[in-house]
């Protein structure tokens, strides 16, 4: 299997998929070594740190430059383990064999069971990256379908996909505990299938990125199973930002003296946010900022005054208690 090759210090453009827009990425040395390491050793990479650093687009990024098939699933405080092998469609079962009652029927015409549960399951994300070709033949013999991957021009499930994970730490320590098996064998049992288990036998293992906001402590057996990346923002982190922003703007679109003042302001509402004990505004707000800056304005002085006016609906997401008046 040939090496992966990532461009480091390269910025270039990502393509829209699915519900994400167009955007760029850059690859920096660490993030690409991390993601060569996750590559080799066959293990998930964690990406850790605060909001709004650029750690879900990370595994996108990875996904396009190394021509793979992208699936990612947004963990939540619901987020059940069996959620992210499969889904069972337990409400439309319940309805169908309902149905079948009223009309004294036990299986509709030709004799096929309607009550099969594999008509009523459908490939979770792990599924799709531990084996494709029986996800594809789940989802075509089912009534509950979900949307596939979206996957780029040409691909083959040879070529093998990246999947995401996002925000593992929203979801309870069981969901993490729980991958440790499935994550190490790449491999599940499927209660309803006569071959019981997927995922042996993969050609191409998937390149699995988790990410943290660190939210919750997430379980030590979990982490010792996997490699870990820590974003972590600069002590000076004016000149960091100027440098993403110029990834995203062009000195025609936003001059240095804007980009500057918006990361200025940023680091000031940073300091203002620790006190206030919430998560402070990063490269996400930023580039949220300098977007509306932007598209509002197009005279530099212009892009300057209205910065004043439009950084704390980007930066200062606290409540500020304020003297009342009268």
């Amino acid at each position: 299997m040939a090496k992966p090759v990532l461009p480091v210090d390269a910025p270039f453009d990502l393509n829209p998929i699915g519900s994400w827009p167009s955007s760029r990425h850059v690859f920096d040395q660490t993030s690409a070594d991390a993601i060569l390491m996750a590559w080799a050793a066959e293990r998930p990479l964690l990406v850790r740190g605060e909001p709004g650093t650029g750690k879900s687009q990370l595994a996108r990024a990875a996904a396009q430059t190394l021509n793979r098939a992208f699936i990612s699933e947004v963990v939540h405080a619901r987020t059940e383990p069996q959620d992210l092998l499969w889904r069972f469609d337990t409400v439309g079962r319940l309805g169908e064999a309902q149905a079948l009652a009223a009309r004294g029927a036990q299986s509709p015409a030709g004799g096929i069971d309607a009550l099969d549960p594999r008509h009523f399951l459908s490939p979770g994300p792990l599924w799709w990256a531990f084996d494709w070709q029986s996800a594809r033949q789940c989802q075509a013999g089912s009534r509950y379908k979900t949307a596939a991957p979206v996957t780029p021009e040409g691909w083959t499930p040879e070529a093998g996909c990246v999947l995401l994970i996002d925000e593992i730490d929203k979801a309870d320590s069981d969901v993490p505990n729980s991958l440790l098996e499935t994550l190490g064998n790449r491999s599940f049992s499927v209660p309803w299938l006569a071959e019981g288990t997927v995922g042996q036998g993969t050609a191409t293992p998937p390149l699995v990125i988790i990410t943290t906001n660190e939210e919750r402590e997430l379980p030590a057996a979990f982490l010792r199973r996997c490699l870990v990346l820590q974003y972590e923002l600069p002590d000076d982190i004016v000149p960091w930002l100027i440098s993403r922003g110029r990834i995203h703007f062009s000195p025609e679109v936003c001059s240095n003296d804007v980009l500057e003042a918006a990361a200025r302001q940023l680091a000031k509402d940073r300091i203002d946010a620790r006190r206030a004990g919430v998560t402070p505004p990063g490269q996400a707000e930023y580039l949220d900022l300098l977007k509306a800056l932007s598209t509002l304005r197009a005279i530099e002085a212009e892009q300057l005054d209205l910065l004043k006016q439009l950084s704390r609906f980007a930066y200062r997401k606290f409540r500020e208690d304020r003297p009342r008046g009268g």
